[in-house]
């Protein structure tokens, strides 16, 4: 009867990942890291109060995705000819938040959740309480792809750190720049793997592998005087 219900469970992980469901957001180029680009010009300051990450996780094949938020700490982008140019923001990942709405299972609870994304098999926040990233270039976007955020107009590229480890992104962003204030909009997708995040990653554990490798991350991030 085991055998037969790991091989159901099998069976049914193949099924929901041929469905391809599991992420709404491109994947983002990933690479080694790069060098930062230059602060120049106007600095304006990153407004935590206004700036989130939002994410979101799944199951192979979109099954029970979970979702949240995490708080912007602080950081800074540079305006240069009326474009921003280099910055920087940082992330508080012990304000990791899972949204209740995500967990509908009766046995799970959100803040279970939130304690085991935060531990070691995850994103270890007491070794590691904050992710940032850093800038590498922006440039202009022609032809944004279908499934990146509304109004994408550049290209951005920057060094990633999750859990210790940094990588470059790149990705489609709509970035705006006004009279003293800009921001930075996006969604992409990213392989936690790639930064050693690899609990639930095993190919000869079915009950592992369910787990999608695939982290979307939503960035809404606002600066000012």
């Amino acid at each position: 009867m085991k055998k037969l219900s790991v091989m159901a469970l099998v069976a049914v992980g193949m099924l929901a990942a041929s469905c391809n469901k599991d992420k709404s957001a491109e994947n983002a180029k990933t690479a080694q890291e790069q060098t930062v680009a230059e602060s120049k010009g106007e600095k304006l300051m990153v407004d935590a109060a206004t700036s989130v990450v939002n994410w979101k996780a799944f199951h192979k094949g979109g099954m029970a995705p979970r979702w949240g938020t995490l708080s912007v700490q602080s950081g800074d982008l540079s305006i240069e000819g009326g474009q921003v140019t280099a910055g920087n923001f940082v992330i508080d990942m012990n304000s990791l938040k899972v949204d209740p709405a995500s967990v509908t299972e009766k046995d799970k609870k959100p803040a279970d959740l939130e304690a085991h994304l935060k531990n070691p098999d995850f994103f270890d926040t007491t070794k590691n309480p904050t992710s940032d990233f850093k800038i590498t270039s922006v440039t202009d976007l022609t032809g944004a792809p279908a499934d990146a955020v509304a109004g994408a107009n550049k290209t951005v590229s920057g060094n990633l750190t999750l859990s210790g480890k940094t990588m470059n992104v790149t990705f489609p962003a709509k970035v705006e720049v006004t009279e003293g204030a800009a921001s930075i909009q996006a969604k992409f997708t990213v392989n936690r793997a790639d930064w050693g995040i690899k609990f639930g990653t095993s190919e000869a554990d079915p009950a592992e592998w369910m787990i999608s490798k695939d982290i979307e991350i939503a960035v809404d991030v606002k600066a000012k005087k």
